[in-house]
This record gives C-alpha cells, structure tokens and sequence, in this order.
C-alpha cells in the first residue's frame, strides 16, 4: 500500500532535496546569515496580504515564511544541531509551560491575566537560561525602531517603571515637544536629532496608554497620505497638468477635496 507523504514533511523532504548534493546551486550556498533578509522581505509581505485581507494573498506569503522556516532549520540539521522535529516540539512544550490555566490547574479569568502571567512565567525561563543577560535584552535589536520602542516600554511598564496615569505621559509629550522646538532656535543639528528621538519616544508612551500600537498608527496615516496624495495626482491628469506643474495651493486645495470625499 502506498503511503502518503503529509504536506509538511513533503515541503521538508523538497528543502532536503534542494540543498543536496544534486540539488540547486542557490539553495546550496545559502547561510542562515542569508536567510535573515529573505525572512525579514518575507514577513512584511504577509503583513501586506492580511491588511490586504485577501486570503489566497495570506495563504502564498505563509507558505513562502514556512518555506524559509524549514530551510534555515535544514541549514542547522546539516550542522547537526537540531530538526524540525526538535523545532516543534520545543515550541510545543513552551506553549504547554506557558498556558497552565489550559494545560493545568491555574486559572485566568481574562486575556490581560494570561499576558500577564505570560510574561511571568517568560521572566522565569529567562533568569534560569541566561543568567546575565538584563531585563530588557530580551526585546530584539533589529526591529524596527516605533515597535521596538513600544516593547521596551511595555517591558518596562510590567515591573513598574511607568506613568502613573495618561494626564502624566501628556505632559511628558508636551514637556519634549518644547525642548524639541528650543533645539531648533539653536540651529544645532545633533541636539535637534537627540530632541527629535525623545519626542517620538514620548509619542510611543501615549500610544502605548491609549492602547494603540505607533506602527499601526503610523501605517494608517501613510495610506491615508498615499491615498491623498494619488487624489490630488489623478484630478491634475483629468485636468491636463502634472504634479510638477501645479501650484501649492492648487495641491493644498485637491488635499482638501480629498479630506472631504473621506468624512462621512
């Protein structure tokens, strides 16, 4: 009787096969190291598809980050350092250790005490593995800068290193907005980056307070721009001009023809 191959280990098999001996040249000569930027394009392609929430989109761009899951574990297979298998079911077991008040006896009566206990039980496991990295290490470097700043603040909230009401991060918010326009009189362009940075930074906190993530905000106000932006580009076509051509204020004005097309 012929056995079917379920489609995980297929893809596995497929990898196998493609980073052999007879296998293709590219896949071959691909490093981990390598694979850091396709997982990164890769990623932010499936994030594109599920704002999209076009579901064949989601499906491909899945596939393509599992593609490169598999491949990069197939790189330190060859090492003879772990498999997908052993890839699983850590991960299984994290899962496991990480919700007792599904797998055990604990008990969370909504989703804010199972983050909160999330985090606890993540703490724990990190003090016991790497006993001298630091509280805030565990925030990758290599995000980007809006989210990484959200997570280190977050990080810190969890301990108690925070505002003790919103009112508080508002004047913290204004408080840099002033020192940020003090640094442009000086005309000094580091202080003004230094300036600009904590007034983000500050911005980051009030998001954080009011339960809204900065990059989501910020990527709502981008495709409201582009939006905008192509409204004023396509009504200087019908009328026989170019962006370049055209008048600030004949712009300002298609803007603000598009702000009303948008409102309710």
């Amino acid at each position: 009787m012929k056995t079917t191959i379920k489609p995980l280990y297929a893809l596995k098999n497929l990898v196998e096969r493609l980073r052999g001996k007879d296998g293709c040249p590219w896949d071959q000569k691909q490093t981990p190291i390598d694979a850091k930027n396709y997982l990164i394009d890769e990623i932010y392609e499936l994030l594109e598809a599920i704002d999209e929430n076009n579901t064949d989109h989601i499906c491909e761009e899945l596939g393509d980050v599992l593609l490169l899951v598999m491949l990069v574990t197939r790189m330190y297979e060859e090492k003879g350092c772990f498999d997908i298998d052993q890839v699983a079911t850590f991960c299984r077991e994290k899962m496991i250790r990480r919700h007792p008040h599904v797998f055990g006896d604990a008990r969370a009566k909504d989703a804010e005490a199972v983050l909160d206990r999330w985090h606890q039980i993540k703490n724990k496991e990190k003090q016991d593995s790497h006993h001298n990295k630091k509280f805030l290490d565990s925030v990758p470097a290599n995000l980007p800068a809006l989210h990484r700043a959200y997570q280190l603040t977050e990080r810190a909230a969890r301990v108690g290193f925070d505002w003790y009401n919103r009112n508080a991060v508002e004047q913290k918010v204004d408080e840099e907005y002033n020192e940020f326009k003090t640094a442009l009189l000086s005309e000094n362009s580091k202080d003004i980056q230094s300036e600009m940075g904590d007034l983000i930074f500050s911005l980051v906190n009030i998001s954080r307070w009011c339960k809204i993530h900065p990059e989501t905000a910020l990527n709502d106000s981008i495709q409201k721009f582009i939006h905008r932006f192509s409204f004023i580009e396509k009504q200087l076509i019908d009328q026989g001009k170019s962006l370049e051509s055209a008048s600030l204020e004949e712009m300002d004005a298609l803007w603000n023809a598009a702000k009303k097309e948008e409102s309710p």
